[in-house]
């Protein structure tokens, strides 16, 4: 391997395998004629540096691994493939057919990328035809892609295979294989990858003639599959990195990372740099000050340790320093240097055999750093007898207990690097994670979060993994959340993804929405009631009229240029169905108050248990379309099983059709199965289980307080309500109103049932709370009530004249008990005390005697303790609850 660097103006550095003439101007460039044109009309400004280096080797139609900051930009493989379609030598290599040059993608918007790329640069050649696979698990799926007579085919990992078991002839006509974003593919779909790269292989065996067969994988990181692939798959690849660390991984550089007290550095530094006569390191050591350049060179000096210092105040000029550096090594002595950062450019230093990071550097301070390492980055070939323990080149961290935020990033990069590394590096990264979070505590709640229950990669994601009780937890929550969470009926408006829209909750009995829009539509056709805003006010209501609808929206961003009387466009979100937008400022209306006493009635709902096919992080517009088509402004009903302010999560959500003459309603689809029906859907069955987890960090008195009021609105209105039972008709389905990819009439008979008893365990059920077991006794001034409830944690109890409510945790499970009292008892009074498997609570009576009962109504939970009963005789006069 040979190393060279660029160092002039942009200070590029390129690690290659083989010398390869950089071609750094379009006109030059190994492209053809049409696609240079046609580069130019788009305003492309380069190559770039990467592009420079791996451009000539592609279109050589060589192996290529490329490794750079730019190394997901298609660009950088795009136009010499297209070139080496367009030769003649190409389109005649296989007989009775042309070749093919097919792109992997990692995932479903980066190939829409790609085949975007590719329907604009073909102009600029002969007549390509590219295909975009985007298959689903459809077993029918694959016979409907047509790939015959076309160049170029993009795909996903499992889409192309789904393709191969139906068209394995496909690879016979391969001639070139690109592997766009060569980091994540192996990460995320090694098994996959490796299996496409198998059936290649043997594909190109039986091809007759001799065709050409290349390889290209580019990326923005090394991976440890890569040395595998290009030993198995590969022809003596040409390697390009510009990425001076994804480098150093390729190169075998071994890194260390030693913990050790900040008072006892030089210490751990000694210990390091023990030089033996076989063994002549060249070490330079890294820190951020000039004090402790001095004070490191001291040590060291007087420690007969070799030693060299360089800093911008120290008087021995750059020249000199690296004139000492080479002349002490040639003579057989080992040579340390110590410095600060600024001054390593100057020197030029590329042949050091250790780095020291005495301070805690950041990733793009560790690149350059070992860079000065690169004349021994050493890759292994197969077969290799290098002795890594003594040969290559190495990097050793000292990590104290002062080192600062750079932990994260240094943790990501040392494990794919493969290094060992110590619990302390983990502890700080998850320290400076917490601290970031912090930070991030006003964002939004991430999307990803609350839609799938995962965040792929927390450390890069804007938003918030945390609840924040202040924003999750609106204030103005619809009522139907609360009154009726087991069935309520919902009409989705704006569809953000399949599985995530925002509509309103209707009321059953008396829709105030409906009869607010009424209002308002009546008010404004009036001409004189239409008065326009002259100077608008962030978060204000006010009035927008769009052809006959008349909309209640909220001022959401105004232009910080903004002026009195002078239109603008600011962005408005429409409070009762949930979506934004920018409107002209003279098109918004003076709200008058009576209009918005009502809260805001949009409401978000997320669709549980299902998520994209192939591990993919988003839908797929073929999805979010359909169901967009489909729900958009239809009535459904809804189970809602869990709630974090004005975000509902439910599961089922079915369109259900009544008949007006008899009580019988039609189920006609279920949102999670028409999504699984699609073929680019599954189950997801982490998910509600990962918000609950997401939601237990709420503080516990919070979520007792809207429980409480949950139980007590919810009791009444079941004592009142009547809900439809299902009595389903299904077909192969393990789930109700499961539609199983068909139109499955499934009837439903509405019928009155009375749980009065059973609501609260209901609607505990349904925010997944526990009713912990009690049992009590009493004598004639108290009563006492023991709780069972192990490891308890995070007790509340609050008493009132004939209440109590009591709530706790243990483990995962949150306790809730909600006790009505048959007598009043004295709140200021009564106790709760925390033992260590049980919590005692004392209610003081408020007029001394038994108790002929302790609840107004039964509940399953609550016994009598018998073994503190005094007079047996008597038991009999006592009701259990």
């Amino acid at each position: 391997f040979q190393s060279f660097q660029n160092l002039g103006e942009g200070k590029n550095f390129v690690f290659l395998s083989k010398k390869i003439e950089p071609s750094s101007v379009l006109k030059t460039a190994p492209l053809s004629d049409g696609l240079k044109k046609e580069l130019a009309q788009n305003k492309f400004s380069g190559p770039n540096f990467t592009q420079s280096y791996c451009w000539p080797p592609i279109a050589w139609g060589c192996d290529v691994v490329a490794i750079s900051h730019q190394g997901n930009d298609p660009l950088l493989y795009i136009p010499p493939v297209l070139t080496l379609l367009q030769l003649k030598s190409t389109c005649q290599a296989l007989p009775y057919m042309s070749g093919v040059a097919l792109i992997v993608c990692p995932g479903w918007r980066k190939a829409q990328l790609v085949f975007d790329l590719l329907k604009t640069y073909r102009k600029g050649c002969r007549d390509l035809h590219p295909v975009l696979i985007n298959l689903e698990q459809n077993k029918e799926a694959a016979s409907h892609v047509e790939t015959r007579g076309c160049e170029v085919i993009v795909a996903t990992p499992d889409s192309l295979l789904r393709l191969l078991k139906h068209e394995s002839w496909l690879l016979c006509r391969l001639c070139h294989l690109v592997l766009d974003e060569i980091e994540v593919l192996l990460s995320n779909t090694t098994e996959q990858v490796f299996t496409i790269l198998e059936c290649y292989k043997k594909a190109t065996a039986r091809v007759q003639g001799n065709p050409p067969h290349q390889i290209v994988a580019v990326g923005t990181q090394w991976n440890k599959h890569i040395p595998p692939l290009m030993e198995e798959f590969m022809n003596d690849p040409y390697i390009v990195i510009t990425v001076v660390e994804e480098a150093a991984i390729c190169g075998n550089v071994r890194q260390v990372v030693q913990p050790c007290m900040n008072s006892s550095k030089i210490a751990e530094l000694l210990k390091i740099l023990d030089f033996t006569h076989s063994n002549l390191q060249k070490v330079l050591v890294f820190t951020d000050s000039v004090n402790e350049v001095e004070m490191i060179y001291k040590a060291l000096k007087s420690n007969s340790v070799v030693t060299l210092k360089k800093h911008k105040e120290s008087k021995c000029n750059t020249s000199c320093v690296s004139e000492r550096w080479r002349k002490m090594h040639s003579s057989g002595s080992p040579v340390v240097l110590v410095l600060t950062d600024d001054c390593l450019e100057p020197l030029g230093i590329t042949d050091a055999t250790c780095v020291i990071h005495l301070s805690f550097p950041s990733l793009r301070i560790f690149g350059q750093r070992l860079q000065s390492m690169t004349d021994n980055f050493c890759p292994l070939r197969k077969g290799s007898s290098v002795d890594q323990e003594h040969t290559n080149a190495r990097s050793v961290i000292l990590l104290t207990e002062n080192s600062p935020c750079h932990a994260p990033e240094i943790l990501g990069y040392l494990k794919h690097a493969e290094a060992e590394i110590p619990q302390q590096l983990h502890d700080l990264a998850a320290r400076v994670l917490e601290s970031e979070e912090d930070e991030k505590f006003s964002r939004p709640l991430c999307a990803s979060l609350k839609a799938f229950g995962i965040c792929r990669n927390r450390t890069v994601c804007p938003d918030r993994h945390r609840i924040n009780v202040s924003i999750d937890m609106a204030q103005n929550i619809p009522d139907e959340m609360i009154k009726t969470p087991e069935r309520v009926t919902i009409l989705p408006l704006h569809i953000v993804h399949a599985t995530n829209f925002f509509g309103r909750i209707v009321e059953k009995e008396k829709d105030q929405y409906k009869i607010l829009a009424e209002e308002m539509q009546n008010y404004f056709k009036v001409p004189g009631h239409r008065i326009f805003v002259n100077t608008m006010e962030k978060s204000a209501f006010y009035g927008l009229c769009e052809g006959a609808l008349c909309h209640r929206v909220q001022v959401v961003d105004i232009p910080a240029e903004e002026e009195e009387n002078v239109v603008c466009k600011v962005t408005i979100k429409y409070i009762d169905e949930g979506r934004t937008s920018q409107v002209n400022s003279d098109q918004l209306l003076h709200l008058p108050a009576r209009f918005q006493s009502l809260p805001p009635q949009a409401v978000e709902f997320i669709v549980c248990r299902v998520k994209p096919i192939d591990n993919e992080v988003e839908w797929n517009p073929k999805v979010t379309d359909h169901i967009r088509r489909k729900i958009k402004g239809g009535l459904h009903h809804a189970k809602i099983v869990h709630t974090l302010g004005k975000t509902a999560w439910v599961d089922p959500v079915i369109r259900v059709s009544s008949f007006s003459s008899v009580k019988v309603w039609i189920n006609e689809y279920n949102i999670r199965s028409e999504i699984l029906s699609t073929g680019l859907g599954t189950d997801n069955p982490e998910h509600l289980a990962e918000i609950q987890k997401l939601c237990r960090h709420v503080q516990v008195s919070d979520y007792a307080e809207n429980l409480e009021h949950l139980i007590k609105e919810g009791t009444a209105d079941l004592e009142k309500a009547s809900s439809p039972q299902d009595t389903s008709i299904e077909e192969d389905s393990p789930e109700s109103c499961n539609t199983s990819g068909k139109m499955l009439l499934n009837i439903v008979f509405s019928d009155n049932i009375a749980q009065t008893e059973e609501a609260e365990d209901s609607i505990l059920h349904q925010h997944k709370c526990y009713h912990p077991e009690i049992k009590w006794f009493q004598d004639n001034e108290t009563v006492t009530l023991k709780v069972k409830i192990p490891s308890v944690a995070d007790t509340k109890c609050e008493f009132s004249k004939e209440k109590v409510v009591f709530s706790a945790r243990s483990g995962e499970k949150l306790y809730l008990s909600h006790l009505e009292l048959q007598e009043s008892v004295l709140a200021e009074k009564s106790t709760c005390v925390i033992k260590d498997t049980e919590v005692v609570i004392v209610l003081a009576k408020e007029k001394q005697g038994a108790w002929c009962r302790l609840l107004k109504k039964k509940n399953i939970h609550v016994s009598l303790d018998f073994e503190h009963w005094e007079d047996p005789e008597e038991e009999s006069s006592f009701s259990v609850g």
